[in-house]
């Protein structure tokens, strides 16, 4: 999402970014021309384009393309028809090249070491600067593809009852957005293998990512204090230049972008089709509104939650998705879900009931949608239900060509 003219109120400025990969239409394999891309739609070599409502943009990774808002919006509601024209757009432009775009929060077989390209033209400082520092020839930076949801806000006050919200719903986002169980052309037994490459992707430098649950901290100030100049100065020794002293180098799952008063949140695997990634984001906009606003319990409440009982049903999330076991009582009340335990499967399927029933932020499109998540499984397990335990490359080459189709065409993989 560009950056707003003035901060927006709670909820009333929202963007989407879409990473996709770029792959050769024959064989799936990774196809680093992403440079090639935006000229061909520019006219010359860019970073990003305006096209219309949304953009396109480069990443780290010279296969990847990202797809967003150009500038707030104050509904998701028919996005997903606007960037699925997009995607139909880039893939006539990549047919040329030999290319189409492929979903998903990962390459299923991506060797980072032998095909990772960097982006060699605007901006190579800052992905030169990661790239010494980090290596990025590795999954957690390679290979991971994300949505990124912004939610505006105005002032502290705004600011501390997001991140509370926030904060509180990051652990069980994985149990909806999984897409990534296959990595290095096989099944690791983890249904979300993004988000574990992220969250230890720069381990050299711990206090970037954290814990990737946020910390407890809900003024500006504060935030900047504890949180962004630990940042900047553990990686000073190694970013003389200062190239990489902003916001962004904060690698949370949700992240305050103070440049436009939003947070934004990153955990979010890629999904099949644009049609799912903006119903899950409605979703997640829906709850968090019933947060904010005192649902079942006080922001308050909420700003109490440390780091270690959220990231406990990250981690479970994480491995297992919709199944993983949820055994803290406190945290289901919260809900309004009075049960010592239960699968956040369940407890995503109470949400659907108790927040997004009557919303008109999940418009008729998400709800098919999100019926098919919380009666199916989320995608990686679809994915695994397709493959089988033990796939051959064929069989997994099988799946994702699928899944390209699904792309194209704007529909779930069922």
């Amino acid at each position: 999402m560009s950056r707003a003219k003035r901060s927006l109120p709670l909820f009333e400025g929202m963007g989407v970014e879409l990473e996709y990969m770029i792959v050769d239409r024959e064989t799936l394999s990774v196809l680093p021309v992403a440079d090639e891309l935006l000229r061909a739609a520019a006219g010359e070599y860019a970073e990003e384009i305006e096209q219309g409502s949304l953009s396109w943009s480069n990443e780290l990774a010279l296969h990847v393309v990202e797809v967003k808002t150009n500038g707030p919006v104050p509904t998701l509601s028919g996005l997903d028809g606007t960037f699925a024209g997009h995607v139909t757009r880039i893939n006539e432009l990549l047919r040329p090249l030999g290319g189409r775009l492929m979903p998903t929060g990962m390459h299923p077989w991506m060797d980072p070491v032998l095909e990772t390209r960097i982006w060699p033209h605007q901006k190579r400082a800052i992905y030169e600067s990661y790239h010494r520092i980090f290596d990025c020839r590795r999954h957690g930076f390679a290979n991971l593809q994300s949505v990124h949801l912004n939610l505006s806000f105005h002032g502290d006050e705004e600011f501390a009852r997001l991140h509370a919200a926030v904060r509180f719903l990051l652990p069980i986002l994985p149990a909806i957005a999984a897409s990534s169980p296959v990595v290095d052309g096989r099944l690791t037994g983890l249904l979300d293998n993004r988000l574990e490459v992220y969250r230890t992707n720069q381990q050299r430098i711990p206090s970037i990512a954290g814990r990737v649950i946020p910390e407890a901290v809900y003024t500006r100030r504060q935030y900047r204090e504890k949180i962004l100049r630990r940042l900047y100065r553990d990686i000073a020794s190694l970013d003389s230049g200062r190239v990489l002293r902003h916001e962004w180098l904060n690698s949370r799952g949700a992240i305050p972008r103070f440049d436009r008063d939003t947070i934004e949140l990153r955990i979010l695997d890629m999904q099949e089709c644009p049609r799912a990634d903006i119903a899950i984001a409605s979703a997640i906009v829906a709850v968090l509104k019933g947060l904010v606003h005192g649902r079942f319990t006080s922001v308050a409440c909420l700003m109490d939650w440390g780091i270690e009982p959220l990231e406990e049903i990250f981690l479970a999330a994480v491995s297992e998705g919709e199944r993983a076991e949820i055994r803290d009582a406190r945290y289901l009340e919260v809900f309004g879900l009075a049960r010592r335990h239960c699968t956040t499967g369940e407890l995503w399927g109470h949400l659907a009931e108790t927040f997004l029933t009557g919303d008109t932020e999940v418009d008729r499109t998400a709800a098919e949608v999100l019926n098919v998540v919380l009666t199916r499984g989320t995608l990686a397990r679809r994915i695994l239900h397709r493959v089988g335990d033990a796939p051959s490359r064929e069989t997994i080459r099988g799946a994702y060509r699928e899944l390209c189709d699904c792309l194209a065409e704007g529909r779930m993989f069922i």
